[in-house]
């Protein structure tokens, strides 16, 4: 199988690099203040083996920027993450594509605070903002159908392929992984064909619980292109929310471990690998030469 490789943790990564980074802002402060350190991480991805790479938009969501802020700059923004990220894709001479990062707009790992009337015009900004720079849409750490349902819609016709990614609960259930709402991977995977989704993958979420997910899916529906980039982080608390804090990193999940895992995930049907938050460059530098050398079997 021919794997394509995604990038990184950005906010970890602009952490790491020194950049502005707080709560409530996030990733979203390095953007507003210091721009060239988005740049500098994309370029960092990009060098390790990135093929595709993701606008720092995450953040961009009134928990972190403030309402007024998203209301009045959400757009501006966006814009400007996508032109980030463009630019360093285009030094790639065409290697590197751009996926436009549509996140949780009402908390991430919370389902039961998803409101589509309230995420809606939200990721209507980021749509117009991101949409002259990107290759692909990517509507990640999605917690629920309905969040799904609601990020699609933003796009309305837009041709450019579209990629779905759910979080797992961090704690397999009975042998079956299943999305932070509690519904069915072969639910999720349901969905993600209705959708009209390029791919399906599963992010930010414990390494352990991919695979199952995997394997689900493609039981569920053969014909989807699948992918993973899990994160570092120990197991979360049902009512955690992603980003609250700047959660502890699992040591153990060095790049050998996490090549590790990542063939498994291959062997299962993943043909997109990649990391979530704190997993960085020094992780992808290893899937890249192993996993696209063939390695993973």
């Amino acid at each position: 199988m021919d794997v394509r490789i995604l990038d990184g943790g950005m906010g970890r990564e602009l952490e790491r690099s020194g950049a502005p980074f707080r709560q409530p802002e996030w990733s979203a402060l390095a953007l507003m203040e210091a721009p060239e350190a988005v740049a500098r991480a994309h370029r960092a991805f990009v060098a390790a083996g990135a093929e595709v790479i993701t606008t720092n938009s995450y953040a961009l969501v009134p928990y972190h920027i403030g309402e007024a802020r998203c209301r009045e700059q959400g757009q501006s923004l966006a814009d400007l993450a996508g032109r980030l990220a463009r630019e360093v894709a285009g030094e790639s001479g065409g290697r590197v594509l751009v996926a436009g990062s549509l996140p949780p707009v009402c908390g991430s790992y919370r389902p039961d605070l998803f409101r589509e009337e309230e995420a809606a015009p939200v990721l209507a900004e980021l749509v117009a903002g991101l949409s002259p720079h990107v290759d692909l849409w990517l509507a990640e750490t999605q917690s629920s159908l309905a969040e799904a349902r609601t990020a699609r819609r933003a796009l309305g016709e837009d041709p450019r392929p579209f990629w779905l990614s759910f979080t797992l609960r961090d704690r397999l259930e009975e042998g079956q992984a299943r999305l932070r709402s509690g519904e069915s991977v072969t639910a999720a995977a349901a969905e993600a064909a209705a959708l009209g989704a390029a791919a399906l993958l599963f992010n930010c979420s414990q390494p352990e619980v991919m695979e199952p997910a995997l394997r689900e899916a493609r039981a569920a529906q053969p014909a989807l292109t699948l992918g993973v980039y899990a994160n570092a982080f120990p197991p979360q608390e049902e009512d955690a929310v992603a980003n609250e804090g700047s959660s502890p990193l699992r040591a153990e999940l060095d790049p050998p471990t996490y090549l590790d895992w990542a063939r498994h995930w291959v062997a299962a049907g993943a043909g997109l690998v990649g990391g979530c938050c704190g997993i960085g460059p020094e992780h992808l530098e290893v899937l890249a030469r192993e996993l696209k050398e063939g390695v993973a079997g």
